[in-house]
């Protein structure tokens, strides 16, 4: 869902920049063919290995290609020093990223007002006001304090404790084996609505296409259900 949301608001060329591991490439093996059949462009491809400290080539190749979209897939510390580097050499100006594993944590490593207009898909955001999810934000604001931010990761580890907790309720053993056993097609209750673990044990779970606004997550729409596809690792 993310790609026709960059196609639709931004531009139907893509520049695809990641790490050099499996997981990026695979993602943009996936996103060229998504790409294609909107009709859209490839306007480059390039991965990098870690801990490079000057983007400035490659924020002069994605500029030069035209491209109006970058999907970004360069998590840590790495990914930070891109953004910070591009939106620096005006190239944020140019292009709308869409950042493939981003969370709201790494908004105050870019800076205030920095890193805006991202484009993500996400299975929760801080800023969402409905029950569930304003009721688990209120919980963590209580026991940490205001200003620590709430990511994903904090809401994704929660259901996770929960789901070990259904799974060997479940199965009665206190064990790996009974862990295995228990979370085979678990129904789990999250603050987003239920997250269903099927026979592989990947989920199926509630997503959300948000953008960067202001210190955290703006919630575009909502995109339902998504299954994880057949062969997802």
């Amino acid at each position: 869902q993310l790609v026709p949301a960059l196609k639709e608001n931004a531009g139907d060329s893509f520049y695809m920049f990641g790490a050099d591991y499996v997981w990026p490439q695979k993602m943009f093996e996936a996103a060229e063919t998504i790409v294609t059949g909107l009709g859209g462009k490839s306007a480059g491809k390039e991965f990098t290995p870690w801990g490079v400290k000057d983007f400035a080539p490659v924020v002069r190749r994605v500029k030069d290609s035209g491209a109006k979209c970058l999907l970004f897939a360069l998590p840590g510390a790495d990914g930070i020093t891109f953004i910070r580097q591009a939106e620096d050499l005006g190239l944020l100006k140019d292009v709308t990223v869409g950042f493939l594993g981003f969370a709201e944590t790494y908004l105050g490593a870019f800076g205030e007002g920095k890193g805006q207009n991202m484009w993500v898909t996400v299975p929760f955001a801080a800023s969402m006001t409905d029950p569930g999810p304003a009721e688990f934000v209120a919980k963590i604001r209580k026991a940490a304090g205001d200003g620590v931010p709430i990511s994903h990761y904090a809401f994704t580890h929660y259901n996770s404790l929960n789901a070990v907790k259904a799974a060997l309720e479940k199965s009665g053993k206190m064990d790996s084996e009974g862990l295995v056993d228990g979370l085979t097609e678990l129904n789990v209750k999250t603050p987003t609505g239920d997250i269903l673990i099927g026979k592989d044990h990947h989920v199926t779970m509630n997503m959300f296409l948000a953008k960067t606004e202001g210190a955290g997550l703006a919630v575009v729409k909502p995109l339902g259900a998504i299954a994880p596809a057949p062969g997802c690792a």
